[in-house]
């Protein structure tokens, strides 16, 4: 009788690591599969850029520095292959020079009211919506893992392991978050 209980506390200790080793696999891969469709989603614009670069190209030729900005930091983000601290600082660039793009094509009336750019524009929108929500289920599953390697007593586990806490996938600049003036006084 003395024997059961010993047994019985070393049979419940290797079940509770057991499962939370489990769990920690499946939130990594989780993480893993989110950072897939961000990616996906990243081709995605990629491809849109060259399309709206040339419908732009065709009426603003002289708009060159813009156009190449956008190509280079085009090129820079589609070839960003590392951590996505490094792959968000690449498309921190790319949206930057979007935003310049975008701004050429507003002294350009004829440009605004083409139907291929209007559409390269909307689905461009689409794209960049899908990359936000996929960036935010990354993220979200990012938060899980990290909190799983951190709390006690699964940090146990994975230190035991070596499970490594995740980077989030911020692209926002600091202009975003900054507050707008607004003034109505002239």
């Amino acid at each position: 009788m003395s024997l059961y209980i010993p047994l019985g506390i070393v049979a419940a200790i290797l079940l509770w690591a057991a499962l939370n080793y489990n769990l920690l696999i499946r939130i990594r891969q989780q993480v893993r599969e989110s950072w897939s469709g961000i990616d996906t989603e990243l081709k995605r614009r990629y491809d849109l850029v060259p399309n709206l670069v040339e419908t732009v190209k065709g009426y603003a030729a002289h708009e060159r520095q813009v156009l190449t900005a956008v190509t280079e930091a085009r090129t820079a983000a589609l070839a960003s292959s590392g951590s996505p601290e490094s792959q968000a600082q690449d498309e921190k660039n790319l949206v930057a020079s979007m935003r310049q793009l975008f701004a050429v094509a507003e002294d350009y009336p004829d440009l605004k009211a083409s139907e291929h750019y209007l559409s390269l524009q909307q689905e461009l929108s689409n794209t960049e919506d899908r990359i936000q929500a996929a960036r935010r289920f990354y993220n979200g599953n990012v938060r899980d893992l990290n909190t799983r390697i951190e709390v006690f007593p699964s940090n146990l586990i994975a230190a035991l392991f070596s499970f490594a806490k995740e980077e989030y996938f911020e692209v926002e600049s600091s202009v975003i978050r900054r507050v707008v003036d607004v003034n109505f006084s002239d």
